[in-house]
């Protein structure tokens, strides 16, 4: 493994490169925004406004969220350019109470919303199965995540889905032309976070089309008759997630202080209990988690150094979320035996190795003193 100079991610992580210089292409994109035009890409939002004003019938746009900061960054947004949003959500089976609230508060700023939810028995099932095949319990969600929301919009006749970051550009990738404004088909396959598969892949694993539906999005002529567009706000406006967050926090997003689970923000990932499955599989199969990706943004953003975000890692250690596996077993009907032995199939032998007592450890890891159990 090799690990960026700058900030503290290796080159296992999927879409980021480490050049001669030591620099991730991450830390170098970031590097880069100094230089972007803001106020030109703000005038641009607006003409992307007035354009989904002038092309709709009734709502100007689709926003898809959740109960986290980001939905209510969105959502103000777009009421503060007079946009009228409908919001739509994929209800996590395992929805907390924090992020009903927050849901419930940003339903109060003032738009109509759409809360859908999957017979929990298909989604349990197909969490299971993309479990076994990829080690990611969190297939599901993304597919449902980013095809309901344009599925409603087509059948609405909606002109504009609105997201937030475009991960492409906060993390990083080798494809510069994944980092612009846009959602499509591309940016799915290689961000979308569901192993190159459609719900029509999962078809004969034990689902029926009817079983799946929720999952199919439009097809692709249907969203180009309507010429529905898919925009991320992050490319319009600079995304930070302390500026979201403050934001959020002044229309009545809340968080608890010091709850922090997986990552090391206390007010991310707090609206399901599921999602910490998804960041804790990359220790098995990258050799770091969600905590290294945080500190990493913080980094770039100035407000920690390398060295600090190495001794937050060595304080936290590798986060297993211990209560939302058991949570997870439960609601999928399997052992947690089974289920770690699943995971134990998807750690990545070229990064992982065995010592002579059992004991599995991570050579030429970030940290020379951590604690391998």
């Amino acid at each position: 493994m090799k690990w960026c100079r700058s900030c503290v991610l290796p080159d296992t992580r999927p879409n980021l490169v480490i050049g001669p210089d030591g620099l991730c292409n991450a830390c170098r994109g970031h590097g880069a925004r100094r230089n972007i035009d803001w106020a030109t890409r703000e005038a641009a939002f607006r003409q992307v406004v007035e354009s989904a004003r002038g092309r709709s019938a009734g709502y100007d746009c689709l926003i898809p969220v959740s109960g986290g900061k980001d939905s209510t960054w969105q959502v103000v947004k777009c009421l503060e350019y007079g946009l009228t949003p409908l919001a739509v959500t994929w209800k996590t089976p395992a929805r907390t109470p924090i992020g009903q609230r927050n849901l419930d508060n940003l339903v109060s700023l003032g738009v109509d919303h759409i809360d859908y939810q999957i017979n929990p028995k298909v989604e349990a099932r197909f969490m299971v199965k993309a479990f076994e095949r990829f080690g990611s319990t969190a297939i599901p969600m993304h597919m449902a995540l980013f095809n309901i929301p344009l599925s409603i919009a087509a059948n609405f006749h909606i002109p504009l889905v609105v997201w937030g970051e475009n991960s492409a550009f906060e993390y990083g990738t080798e494809d510069e032309s994944l980092t612009g404004f846009r959602l499509d088909s591309a940016w799915l396959a290689r961000h979308g976070v569901m192993h190159g598969t459609t719900a029509e892949d999962w078809l004969g694993q034990g689902f029926t089309r009817k079983e799946l539906a929720a999952y199919f999005g439009p097809d692709a002529d249907t969203l180009a008759s309507q010429g529905l567009r898919a925009v991320f706000l992050g490319y319009y406006f600079p995304w930070d997630p302390e500026t979201s967050l403050s934001v959020a926090a002044a229309h009545g997003f809340a968080f608890d202080a010091g709850a922090a689970r997986t990552g090391y923000y206390d007010y991310a990932d707090i609206d399901d209990d599921f999602i910490s499955l998804h960041h804790w599989m990359k220790w098995y199969k990258f050799g770091f988690t969600r905590l290294f990706d945080n500190l990493s943004l913080e980094i770039r953003n100035g407000r920690l150094t390398r060295e600090q975000a190495l001794q937050i890692i060595r304080e936290k250690g590798d986060q297993t979320p211990h209560a939302d596996i058991d949570k997870f077993c439960a609601f999928a009907d399997i052992t947690r035996e089974r289920f770690l032995a699943i995971a134990d199939t998807f750690r990545n032998r070229e990064v992982w190795k065995r010592r002579e007592d059992g004991t599995w450890h991570i050579p030429g890891f970030l940290i020379d003193d951590w604690r391998w159990s």
